[in-house]
This record gives structure tokens, C-alpha cells and sequence, in this order.
């Protein structure tokens, strides 16, 4: 079964998909180990780790493409790419849109915010004309080569022409032929709800870190979330969040103890290199190389 027909079917199948957020190797390959069943890339995570810069814009649909190739490849698991906002007009979407395919992925985003965009819960947004958004997500849609190739509109409307906006916009993008819709930095579980109501396609909703809560969308239980009717929710800044978290500590103690004159042994807060090889998938190669480094048995 491919990646997208996966993808297809678990989203059509009962039940809430959770799909965390990922950078690079590391992270997707530690979602699949601890057995989510889909992954989806943070655009905002991979412009702040590749290029060590905010969410603005400045990562480019090649700098995209290839990081998504190389997390897509890594994973069984279906991984939905975070597209911004196309890159361009809806003839540049269909362009995209096919990048996007032809990389491994089993869907995209699109976002209705005007180029070059803002992380969806920065302040001064702002969203391009909902017709020519339309028009974007009618393109991905005509690009596909694998009509089971996900396409998910996003609106970021709500900071700027509030929650009846985004609702008129998801229906309109919902009938150019999204599959999912995300209204990005909704307030309330009320707006939730009443999203969920007022489309005839499934919602995805942003939980952002997961399990800190922050000024926006308020934190929400999956089990609730699943209750008002969403289909899928993503934690796209959970693991960025941690792994700063984590290597900041690391620093610190390593900084303590040098200027103590001390080592530590600290195993509760790095994972050996044995843990390292085995995520990444080690054990397999050491099976390649007993398979193939061998000159014995040829001729």
C-alpha cells in the first residue's frame, strides 16, 4: 500500500489522527518508533533549525522540498509536508504541488497568507483574496498524479477577518477540492465546533507545543478534540520545543561541571550511542555490509 493510500484510509477510518511535528531524521524516525501512525513536517521548526531563521518567508520551496525528500524517505510512516503558501500564484501551486509529490510525501498545506508569510501565530498577518486561494488549491488538486495525495487548505483569516471569514473561506476552499481543512490560531473549543459544523470535509486543528499551553489556541485534549468532531490534530512545535529544551541542559550541566573542574554521568538526560545507531537505523546497515562487503561465493 502506498504512503498516500495510508494516509487516505486512516484518515476515512474512525477516530482522531494525532500527527506530531517533525525537522529532520531524528525527530520523524522517533515519531515512528514511538507508534504514531503519520507524521507531518513543521515548516516554522525547519526554518528556524536548517537556516537558523523565524518563520518569515526565507526558507524556499527547494530548501522545502529537498529537507521533506530526506524526512519521507526516512519513515515508513505517511508524512504530510507543510507547503506554506505555495510560493507563488496558483500556477506556481501546480508546480508545487507536483515538487511536493515527486519528493515522497503523502500531502501539503497550503495557506491563504500573502508571500512572504508569518509562523500562524505571529502578529500582523495577512491573507490574500479567498478566490485566488481557491484558485491555489484547485491547482494542487489538478497536479496531483496520485489522486490519493493529500491536499489540506489552511486559512489564517481569523486574526484578520474572524472566525465567520475563515468559516466563508474553508467553504469556498473546501469546494475548490481541499481534503482537509486547518483554520490556523482558533481561540476556543466553541470555534472549533463550530468550524467542524459548518464544512463538509474533515478539520485538522493545530495543538501547537502539545504540552505547554501558549496565548492562542488554548490546549485541548485529544479525547476532546475528537469529541467536538476533529479529524486530525498536529503538535508541529512539541519536539522542537523539547529537543531546545534538552540540549539546553545538556549545555548547562556540561558548562557546570568544566568550570567545577568535575565530569558527570548524566544518563537520564542523553541517550547512548547505541540508542542513536538504533534509531537511525544502524543494525540494518551492519546486515547490508555482511550481505554485500563479502568478495565469497562470487564466480
Amino acid at each position: 500500500m502506498t504512503k498516500t493510500k495510508r494516509l487516505r484510509d486512516l484518515l476515512a477510518a474512525d477516530g482522531i489522527l494525532v500527527s506530531p511535528g517533525v525537522y529532520d531524521g531524528y525527530s520523524v524516525r522517533l515519531v515512528e518508533q514511538m507508534g504514531f501512525k503519520t507524521a507531518c513536517t513543521t515548516g516554522a521548526g525547519m526554518a528556524n533549525s536548517r537556516l537558523g531563521v523565524p518563520d518569515v518567508g526565507i526558507m524556499g520551496l527547494s530548501d522545502n522540498v529537498e529537507a521533506c525528500r530526506m524526512i519521507a524517505r526516512s519513515v515508513d510512516i505517511p508524512v504530510m509536508a507543510d507547503a506554506d503558501t505555495g510560493y507563488g500564484s496558483p500556477v506556481t501551486v501546480f508546480h508545487t504541488a507536483r515538487y511536493f509529490e515527486e519528493a515522497g510525501v503523502a500531502g501539503i498545506n497550503i495557506e491563504d497568507q500573502v508571500n512572504p508569510k508569518r509562523c500562524g501565530h505571529m502578529q500582523g498577518k495577512e491573507v490574500i483574496d479567498a478566490r485566488e486561494m481557491a484558485r491555489k488549491v484547485e491547482a494542487a488538486c489538478d497536479a496531483r498524479r496520485d489522486d490519493d495525495f493529500v491536499i489540506l487548505a489552511r486559512t489564517d483569516a481569523i486574526a484578520v477577518e474572524g472566525l465567520e471569514g475563515a468559516i466563508r473561506r474553508a467553504k469556498l476552499y473546501a469546494k475548490a477540492g481541499a481534503d482537509l481543512i486547518f483554520a490556523d490560531a482558533i481561540a476556543t473549543e466553541d470555534q472549533i465546533k463550530q468550524l467542524v459544523d459548518s464544512v463538509d470535509v474533515p478539520v485538522s486543528v493545530n495543538m501547537g507545543f502539545g504540552i505547554r499551553a501558549r496565548p492562542t489556541t488554548p490546549l485541548i485534549s485529544v479525547k476532546r478534540l475528537a469529541e467536538l468532531g476533529v479529524k486530525r490534530v498536529t503538535l508541529p512545535r512539541m519536539l522542537p520545543a523539547a529537543a531546545i529544551m534538552a540540549m539546553k541542559q545538556a549545555l548547562q550541566i556540561f558548562q557546570d561541571a568544566t568550570q567545577a573542574g568535575e565530569t558527570v554521568d548524566r544518563r537520564d538526560l542523553l541517550v547512548g550511542i547505541d540508542d542513536i545507531w538504533e534509531l537511525i537505523g544502524q543494525p540494518q546497515v551492519k546486515e547490508l555490509e555482511k550481505r554485500y562487503m563479502t568478495l565469497e561465493g562470487i564466480g
